[in-house]
Parts: structure tokens; C-alpha cells; sequence
């Protein structure tokens, strides 16, 4: 009989923060299978009763070593198949929530929380993510590519990031082009890129969860506090409190009716035109009323569980939705002919027509 599985770890720099999570869907919902996936980019089944102490030095003991394949009726294979019923994604940064991950999962033929591949790939990619907002006719502010054959267009500082990451690793405010483009060139986090757009030193950040099951469904607004760096920093979101969520904030955040009904709208449009799916966390830049869509986090930490105090939900309820959701949604699949040939021999009649 299968049964839900939840995956966490992964080759990331937020490797440890998805253990946090895993292990807190794994708890919540007790009946699942555990897959650990290691830096180095192994697989183990663990214990779903682990604790984060457990992972300190890799794999718990008595892990089993087990195989990821990306083949029809594969998936997570030990002896023979391990049968999954649907598999809860908490890999946060990395191939975990780039699409990597999902895409070995639509091959597998599994199915799994959280946004698609295509979704997934967009939600990381922070250049391609605002110019699609953009396009989409969303508030945003502009995003450029940081490369020595580029000018930005628009005057400093600025705030520089890691093209495909998050949790705040590696982003820092900067004064001029030059030393966004010594950042990009050196930085160990900037290996595949960065990009940089207009530093709103006297803007607020607001973040808002949504979920989409069993209908999109929006979460209290949280306003975090920013550090003395002027942004809201990894140890902010993480170390305060244990790796859970962050020690400074304002939830729910103080504001007019006006620019939460406007955020809102705006939660509503993202969501539509990423195509996001499962829970995810939108975060927006507000200035004087005027609200910009910034960013998309598809598997933010705790799925963004202490958002929701209003409407309230506990982690049981929102990990219970993810899985009726992945459930009730076909598999991707992938073919180029029925299985009788038919979608070749059409293809043919098409040919011989253009012909």
C-alpha cells in the first residue's frame, strides 16, 4: 500500500534549513515515508521520527541507501519500487526547487507538491521571474543582469542578488556599478550570475503565503523587520528562533485598506501568472502606498506555516491540502506517440498535406 513521502536536504546552500522543514512535515503528518538527499547529492531513506540533531554528520544511522529514478513506475527505488502515493517536496535553493527535482518527478511519472517544473524554474530565476511579472502588466522595479557589457540604466545603490538562490544568501547593498560587478565576480554565490535593481532604502518589505488547495487562498501579511544592512537577512529569517522563522516581524502588518487590497490583487495575479501551485510565499517591496511584486519563494521555509493566523491553519491541515492537491492533479507525462502509433501516423497525414 502506498503512502505519502516527504523529501528534504539537497546539494544547496540551503541544505540545513530543508532538513527543518522536512522533518517538520514528516512529524506533522507521522504516516509518511523520509528521503534524505545529501550534499553530495546521495539518497537515504531515514526515519520519519528524526530529529535535526540526527543529520549533523550525514545520514542518520540505520539510513538505507536508496535510488532516484527518472523512469516510468521508478521513482525511489531500494530492492524493487518504493510505493508513493504522492511525494511532499521541502527542498528549498538549489536543483531541489529549480525544477530539477520536478522534472525527475514527471519523468518517474510521481506526483508532488508544490509548483511544476516550468513554475519552479521561473520562481528561481529572479531575472526571468521580474521581466515576466513585468510583462504580465505587474508593478515592478527594475531588474538588470550584472555583466561588464551591460549598464544598469539606473543610478545607485544598489541591491545586488544571486541570480537562482534565495533565503537571503549572498545579497548585499552596494553603491556603484563597479562594485556590483567586483560582487558578481567574486562571490561564491554569484558563480552562475547576479542581478541587481534600485535599493529602496526607505521601503518595507511584505510577505504574504498563498495555497491553492482546495481553492487559492491568501494568508495574514507579515511585514519583517530588516537589519541594520537595510535587508531581511538569512540569520533574521532563520537563527532567531531555532531555524523556523525569524525573530523580528510585524503579523499582521499595519496598513490602510487601500494597499492591502491592492497587495492582495496582486498576491491573486502572481499567483495565476506563475503558474504557482501548492503553498508559496510572495514578497513584495511597499513605498508610500505603492506596492511592487518582487519575488516568488515556491518552498519557503515551514511552507510559511506561522503565516497563516488568519485564516488559521495548522501545519496538519496545510501538508494535508498539499498531498488531496498533488493527488487530484493528473501526472505530466511525456510522449511523442500513442502507444498504438497514432500520433506519428497523423504526423505523417500532416506532412503529406503541407507536402
Amino acid at each position: 500500500m502506498s503512502r505519502p513521502a516527504v523529501v528534504f536536504g539537497g546539494p544547496s546552500d540551503e541544505h540545513d534549513i530543508s532538513i527543518l522543514t522536512g522533518l517538520q512535515a514528516a512529524h506533522a503528518l507521522s504516516d509518511v515515508e523520509a528521503f534524505y538527499w545529501t550534499k553530495g547529492g546521495d539518497w537515504f531513506q531515514v526515519d520519519a521520527d528524526s530529529e535535526a540533531r540526527d543529520f549533523v554528520d550525514g545520514p542518520p544511522r540505520k539510513s538505507r541507501a536508496v535510488q532516484l529514478i527518472a523512469s516510468p513506475g521508478q521513482g525511489f527505488v531500494s530492492k524493487k519500487p518504493i510505493a508513493v502515493s504522492a511525494v511532499v517536496v521541502c527542498c528549498h535553493g538549489g536543483p531541489g526547487e529549480d525544477g530539477t527535482l520536478q522534472g525527475i518527478f514527471d519523468l518517474a511519472g510521481l506526483r508532488y507538491t508544490g509548483p511544476g517544473q516550468a513554475a519552479s524554474a521561473l520562481g528561481m530565476d529572479k531575472l526571468a521571474f521580474g521581466a515576466a511579472m513585468a510583462a504580465a502588466g505587474m508593478p515592478t522595479l527594475p531588474r538588470v543582469l550584472v555583466s561588464a557589457n551591460a549598464q544598469p540604466g539606473f543610478d545607485g545603490p544598489f541591491i545586488c542578488k544571486p541570480r537562482f538562490g534565495g533565503s537571503s544568501i549572498g545579497i548585499e547593498v552596494v553603491e556603484d556599478w563597479e562594485t556590483a560587478l567586483a560582487l558578481v565576480q567574486t562571490s561564491p554565490f554569484y558563480w552562475s550570475g547576479g542581478v541587481a535593481e534600485i535599493f529602496l532604502a526607505d521601503s518595507r518589505d511584505l510577505q504574504v503565503a498563498v495555497r491553492t488547495w482546495p481553492s487559492t487562498e491568501l494568508s495574514a501579511i507579515e511585514e519583517p523587520v530588516r537589519s541594520g544592512s537595510g535587508i531581511y537577512s538569512y540569520s533574521q529569517k532563520y537563527l532567531a528562533w531555532g531555524g523556523e522563522v525569524s525573530g523580528g516581524r510585524q503579523l499582521p502588518a499595519q496598513m490602510d485598506a487601500h494597499t492591502e487590497n491592492r497587495l492582495r490583487q496582486l498576491a491573486a495575479s502572481v499567483t495565476l501568472a506563475a503558474g504557482l501551485r501548492g503553498i508559496c510565499r510572495i514578497d513584495f517591496l511597499e513605498r508610500n502606498g505603492e506596492v511592487f511584486v518582487n519575488e516568488v519563494n515556491t518552498i519557503p521555509g515551514s511552507m510559511a506555516a506561522y503565516l497563516w493566523i488568519d485564516p488559521k491553519l495548522s501545519r496538519l491541515d496545510l501538508f494535508r491540502g498539499m498531498i488531496e492537491e498533488a493527488l487530484n492533479r493528473p501526472t505530466r507525462r511525456f510522449s511523442i506517440a500513442g502507444a498504438d502509433g497514432s500520433a506519428l501516423r497523423n504526423a505523417g497525414t500532416i506532412q503529406s498535406k503541407l507536402a
